[in-house]
């Protein structure tokens, strides 16, 4: 776009047609703040901060009782949104799943019923449960026993046609593929605790004695996973190095590095290869755990309709299902929702069909589907494109649900220790005004981050915001707690300045969301 400016007007007539055509830009951006409030001038201090200069920022606040819009900075301009795109996730799956929905995991035989001998295959057929434990199987393989099956001549089905077998998503990056956070999404899957990170395992790496080789387990135990150990057994009170990294295409987890004498053991949290066989193998255990032998080998496959059911399990409702995924930000919870959603819509598991079904929502929540795109349900894509603006609409569309309760109290609390409370936030705004008043989604990825959800201002007042800032160099978190500590102080009509304290974010790091880094 292009445009002339006649040079013998006054400076004070250019620069005006200058900001009219948005085209004079601060350190986060055109400003297109409303008002002269004190709130306002507040918040432009705080998105002046030089570390946010060459940086795409957008923030909107609202009332949340009347919509009426108290501050907005480029909030119309879509923006890779991060995990926020969860906001957008659980809401439509509670929309379109309901809160009551839960996953089913059944076990199933074929074959005639000799005595205590099933002639057929057994049958694990996976419903996208991203909760299921070893435990869950190790159950399982109980009720099967108990139904006076001790050998199936067959072979053990992995079952996990519910969903498709696309495993990663649109758009994710490619080197996270060996860690947690970015695990294969399968109907049939397995986590490793109870924060539920479905398609992962835990490498938990002993010290052994002095000058010898560390001890390496894995979590669950499967001979399905195997690790090539070089790492050390160092001094005592030494600092730990250890590194574990997983083959791309098979199970073979590479560990290195050193761990001091009678140090706690080191945990990596990754991701396997095919996670449908590790929870048949950890099935499998089971089943001889309790006197169940297969006679023959493991494969994948389809459970046949006229298969005789033997034992079932039935997910945690979705609605209970909403904490760990938004508050630990789980992406395989999102991803599992997606697919559920397009098969509960009477089409496949797939991401397209899961999307389509979720996106029918939409407008019941304020946003227009054709003015935004999603590619997953997660966020973990770079080509999710949100502006703020659609996410407080969604924020304050959802007040009105039948599930808002729900909904709200799945979000991260600041400063709340509780991980299943805090979430991602409970490191977060300690000690200031916003501690526990501030109930919000977080995200980040490498030069992307966003806090949207809802705050509890000083005067009372119930407050929707969204702040999504793209292409950062530094994080901006700092400053996101920043206008989220504004916001909790903010008075309504008498609302003095607060001079905010605004702390500058003076280094890289921050990528990733606390939790897939187990850090916070």
């Amino acid at each position: 776009m292009g445009f002339a400016v006649a040079t013998s007007r006054p400076l004070r007539v250019t620069v005006l047609l200058l900001l009219l055509a948005g085209l004079l830009a601060g350190p986060a951006g055109a400003p297109t703040a409303q008002g002269g409030d004190s709130l306002g001038r507040d918040l432009d201090t705080i998105l002046a901060d030089p570390s946010l200069a060459g940086a795409d920022v957008g923030v909107v606040v609202r009332a949340a009782s009347t919509g009426e819009v108290l501050y907005t900075r480029q909030s119309d301009r879509r923006r890779q949104p991060a995990s926020n795109t969860k906001l957008l996730t659980a809401a439509t799956a509670l929309d379109v799943l309901g809160p009551g929905y839960r996953f089913h995991t059944g076990v199933a035989g074929t074959g005639r019923r000799l005595g205590s001998v099933l002639t057929g295959d057994l049958h694990l057929r996976g419903g996208g449960d991203p909760t299921m434990l070893a435990a869950d199987y190790d159950k399982l393989a109980a009720t099967v026993a108990a139904t006076g099956v001790r050998v199936v001549r067959g072979g053990l089905i992995a079952d996990d046609t519910f969903f498709d077998r696309t495993r990663l998503g649109l758009g994710w990056a490619w080197d996270d593929e060996p860690y947690y956070y970015s695990a294969q999404t399968s109907a049939l899957t397995i986590a490793p605790d109870t924060d539920y990170d479905a398609g992962s395992v835990i490498v938990r790496v002993r010290p052994g004695t002095p000058g010898g080789p560390a001890r390496v387990e894995f979590d669950p135990p499967s001979g399905y996973l195997r690790a090539v150990n070089t790492a050390t057994t160092g001094p005592a009170g030494g600092a730990a190095s250890v590194t574990v990294d997983r083959e791309h295409g098979d199970n073979t987890f590479t560990v290195s590095g050193s761990i001091p004498a009678g140090a706690d053991p080191a945990e990596e949290y990754m991701a396997v290869w095919e996670p449908s066989l590790l929870a048949a193998a950890v099935f499998r255990d089971a089943l001889a755990k309790y006197g169940v032998r297969v006679l023959g080998g493991t494969t994948a496959g389809g459970t046949p309709q006229q298969a005789e059911v033997l034992a079932g399990r039935d997910s945690m409702p979705l609605g209970e299902l909403l904490t760990p995924f938004m508050k630990l930000s789980n992406n395989m919870h999102g991803e599992a929702l997606v697919k559920a959603a397009g098969r509960a819509a009477g089409a496949d598991g797939t991401w397209p069909d899961g999307l389509s079904a979720l996106d029918k929502a939409l407008p019941g929540l304020g946003i227009d589907p054709a003015a935004m795109s999603t590619v997953d349900g997660s966020g973990l894509s770079r080509m999710d494109q949100v502006a703020p603006d659609q996410l407080s609409a969604l924020l304050l569309a959802a007040r009105g649900k039948p599930w808002f309760d729900r909904f709200y109290a799945s979000l991260p609390v600041a400063g709340v220790a509780d991980p299943m409370i805090g979430g991602t936030l409970r490191n977060r705004m300690r000690g200031t005004a916003a501690e526990g008043k501030v109930h919000a989604k977080t995200g980040s990825l490498t030069g992307v981050s966003a806090l949207s959800g809802y705050v509890t201002a000083a005067d009372g007042t119930e407050l929707v915001f969204a702040m999504v800032a793209n292409q950062t160099l530094r994080s901006s978190r700092p400053l996101e707690d920043a206008v989220a500590v504004r916001l909790a102080q903010y008075g309504g009509a008498v609302d003095p300045p607060r001079r905010p304290a605004v702390m500058v974010a003076d280094a890289p790091g921050d990528e990733l969301e606390c939790s897939w880094t187990k850090s916070c």
